[in-house]
């Protein structure tokens, strides 16, 4: 992980080019290449927010994570469902029948499991389920997170850098927040079992 001396320095370097045409387009790019390089989308997502702050970090977070997601998607598609099943195991046949029965659902819970984010978006994507159900789903589920762990990372930096209330306030305001949209949309999403 890089110090927060170079984290300064690429900081200080981007505000020149911050808002910029082609940051969004290079960050996307980079997701892309990252994720399918198998570096974990949480090591992005933290340092999208560490460079680019609690504003725009979470924004060009989220759009890496849905360019990456729809890269994974696409090599899915291409590849096909049953290469992916010969190639898997017992859970990933369990996986892709829970994906093409319930869609956006599922997708939005798949996001809640520590996972290899490239390979499950492949995987996503040799199902049945819908591009739009992907979408949908890598949003509704990812999106609260990735609001949380770029903007704490951002402000975690901050607070390291100058220790003050303040500071740690905001810090834990960008992970409690988050987490509870998280949980709320959760409940609200989850399968109704029957009882």
């Amino acid at each position: 992980m890089p110090s927060l001396v170079e984290v300064g320095e690429l900081q200080s370097w981007l505000a020149l080019h911050r808002h910029s045409w082609y940051i969004l387009p290079t960050v996307m790019a980079g997701y892309i290449v990252l994720g399918l390089a198998m570096v974990p989308v949480i090591a992005l997502i933290a340092m999208t927010g560490l460079v680019f702050g609690p504003v725009l970090g979470p924004l060009y977070a989220m759009a890496g994570c849905l360019a990456s997601g729809a890269t994974g998607f696409a090599i899915g598609r291409a590849v096909g469902l049953r290469r992916i099943e010969q190639l898997g195991s017992r859970p990933v046949a369990r996986l892709i029948d829970t994906l093409q029965r319930n869609g956006t659902i599922a997708v939005f819970l798949v996001r809640k499991v520590p996972a290899p984010f490239m390979l499950v978006n492949i995987v996503i994507g040799a199902s049945t389920v819908r591009f739009r159900d992907f979408i949908i789903g890598t949003v509704l589920g990812m999106g609260a997170f990735v609001i949380a762990l770029a903007g704490f990372g951002y402000t975690a930096a901050e607070a390291l850098r100058d220790p003050s209330v303040e500071t740690l306030m905001i810090a834990a305001t960008f992970v409690t927040i988050p987490l509870v949209l998280a949980f709320a949309i959760n409940r609200a999403l989850r399968p109704k079992t029957a009882g």
